[in-house]
Order: C-alpha cells, then structure tokens, then sequence
C-alpha cells in the first residue's frame, strides 16, 4: 500500500476515533439529562442541549419515557456504531483484508446502521403522532432527522459485507487448494 494510502488510512482513523468520542460525549450528556429530568427537573435548562421534556412528563408519563427511550438508544447505538468502526480499522490487516474478523465487523456495522435507520424512522413517527396530541416540543428532530439515510446506507453497508463474506469464502478455498 502506497504512503498516501497509509496517510489516509491512519487519518480516517483518528476522524473515527473523534467522532466516537463527541457520540459518547453526547450519549452520557443525554443519560445525565435524562436522570436530571426525573429528580431535579428545574436543572435541565442550564444542561446539555437543554432538552427539557418536563411538560411532557406531567401530562403523559408513558409518552415521555418513549421518547427519552428512543432518543438514548439512538445515541447509544450510534456510539458503538463508530466503536465497532474503530475495532475494525485497528485490527485490519490492509495486507491481506478479507479476514473473518473484517466480514464480521462490516456485518456489525451495517446491523446497527439498520437498526440506528429503523429506530429514527419509528422514532420520527410516534413523535409525529404525539405532536398532533399536543405533547412534543419541536426541537426533538435533530435527534432521528436523517433516518433515510441510515436505512439506505445499512442496506449499502450490507451488501458490502455479503460481498466481503464471498471474498473470505474464495480466499480460504484457494488457501486450501495451494
């Protein structure tokens, strides 16, 4: 592998690592958000992205530990999303990248893509149904916006691991007829 690609490699490596952390940085925010709205609820303003879903929770209680629910799994699976990025590009050998490990790891990734995709849209839609009860302030969208892209992008990813998974099969058959 050329220099360049090395360089590029190692670079994406550390945008990864980054990334990883502002999503756990951003999940605990949100857990420590979530704790604070039920014992101490006049705090959430000065907190991390002021979600505060006070009102919400005195008028419907089940409505309010949904949407927490699914904003907290999004984060949390968004951030081993990229945990499970990291893993792959530090163990992978780029010498010879059609490994077990790798296929299994790609596979990991487009499964929690999928689920991250799947979670939003269902997200986005009970959010929408509770808005038209009047329970949901508006600035919940920034959590499942991009929804779509996720379900296209875990389908892509997919069929990129199913891809890998021939290339391990090939390879371990030509290893055996040598």
């Amino acid at each position: 592998m050329s220099k360049t690609n090395n360089f590029v490699f190692w670079g994406l490596y550390v945008v990864a690592w980054l990334i990883f952390v502002g999503l756990s940085i951003e999940a605990g925010g949100l857990i420590v958000n979530f704790f604070f709205s039920l014992y101490n609820p006049e705090f959430v303003q000065n907190l991390y992205q002021k979600l505060d879903l006070i009102e919400m929770y005195k008028d419907n209680r089940s409505a309010f530990f949904g949407v927490y629910s699914f904003i907290l799994i999004i984060s949390i699976l968004k951030a081993c999303l990229f945990y499970t990025v990291i893993r792959l590009m530090h163990k992978m050998d780029l010498s010879k990248p059609f490994s077990s490990f790798v296929e299994r790891q790609i596979s990991q990734v487009s499964y929690y893509t999928l689920s991250i995709g799947l979670l939003s849209y269902i997200a986005r839609q009970s959010v929408k149904n509770l808005m038209h009860h009047g329970f949901v302030p508006d600035n919940l969208n920034q959590f499942w916006a991009d929804s779509q892209a996720f379900i296209l992008m875990g389908a892509v990813i997919y069929i990129i691991a199913t891809i890998f998974k021939k290339g391990v099969d090939i390879q371990n058959e030509n290893d055996l007829t040598v």
